[in-house]
């Protein structure tokens, strides 16, 4: 797993595990590029689709690793990225590995637990979180936030850069680009949070809420989730964003145990975290993030929905 670094460029051969929402279009990026990609997951389905668009599959993670020097994860929880890196078929078992890049979101405390396990066997570990939706990952629009081995980041920067038109180091501790992407997704959970109650009262004053969403988006109220949560999924009833709400309540907690540990109180966050909790409680998990508009709905007795007049 040591010798000199190969220049990640034009085209090179590469690992991915994890084809959700997000890696598989990760993946078809990549592929687009010129890269070979090796790729795992345990979606049988998801992997077939990889395949026909030219990806390699791979029976493990430890399979991927035999052979790819570069293994980016996309993977949904922190016990499913420690499993992944270090577990039994696990990347840290491949002998070709040479740098390990987590675009999860996993928290620090689990990036440096994998970055010192793979560093035992001289693999670089840089935790890359990235932001942007699935309309990010198919642009290649994704902000990526790497943190590491500068000469690790500077390897695999033209990878990077080819899914995340903002790819940056954020530092060289690894764990600095997990706190920065907690950082950044619970301001937009709070926010959203807030968007939500702040809507349904609008709707029960009588305000029409296409008029409503379209005011505030050219106002100083505006934020990512009034954009691109309500003025698209919650208006037209498609709640359709493409991030599970069960991803942006782990997120939410994983965030407040951090601030928890620095220290922090948080009371703000912490109470737009009971309204994740009652769409979690209320079997709300698998759905959309944007869904979280109903529970506000709910108790307004409205509907944060576009006009129907001019439907025939």
């Amino acid at each position: 797993m040591s010798g000199a670094p190969e220049p990640q460029g034009a085209s090179t051969t590469l690992g991915f595990v994890g084809l959700g929402a997000m890696g598989a279009p990760m993946v078809r990026r990549l592929l687009g590029a010129g890269h070979r990609v090796l790729v795992h997951d345990v979606n049988m389905t998801a992997v077939a689709a990889a395949v026909s668009g030219g990806a390699e599959r791979q029976t493990s993670p430890a399979a991927v690793a035999a052979e790819a020097a570069v293994v980016l994860v996309s993977l949904p929880t922190p016990e499913v990225v420690r499993a992944v890196a270090l577990g039994p078929q696990g990347l840290i078992e491949g002998g070709a590995l040479q740098v390990y890049v987590d675009l999860s979101t996993t928290g620090a405390q689990v990036a440096m637990q994998v970055a010192a396990g793979l560093a035992a066997r001289g693999v670089a570990a840089l935790d890359a979180p990235v932001s942007g939706g699935v309309a990010g990952a198919e642009a290649g629009t994704l902000s990526v936030m790497a943190a590491g081995d500068r000469s690790a980041f500077e390897r695999v920067r033209p990878v990077l850069e080819t899914i995340g038109s903002n790819t940056v180091l954020v530092g060289e501790k690894v764990g600095l680009g997990q706190t920065l992407k907690l950082v950044n997704n619970l301001l937009a959970a709070t926010t959203w949070a807030a968007a939500c109650e702040a809507l349904a009262m609008g709707a029960k004053a009588g305000l029409d809420p296409e008029l409503m969403v379209n005011v505030i988006n050219k106002s100083s109220g505006r934020s990512f989730p009034t954009e691109k949560f309500a003025a698209g999924p919650v208006l037209t009833r498609r709640f359709d964003f493409g991030f599970r709400m069960e991803l942006m309540a782990k997120d939410m907690r994983l965030a407040l145990q951090e601030a928890e540990a620095l220290g922090l109180v948080m009371p703000t966050s912490r109470a737009a975290q009971m309204l994740y909790g009652l769409a979690m409680s209320g079997g709300q998990g698998k759905g959309d993030v944007t869904e979280l508009a109903r529970i506000t709905e709910g108790w307004a007795d409205v509907e944060i929905a576009a006009s129907r007049r001019n439907e025939g």
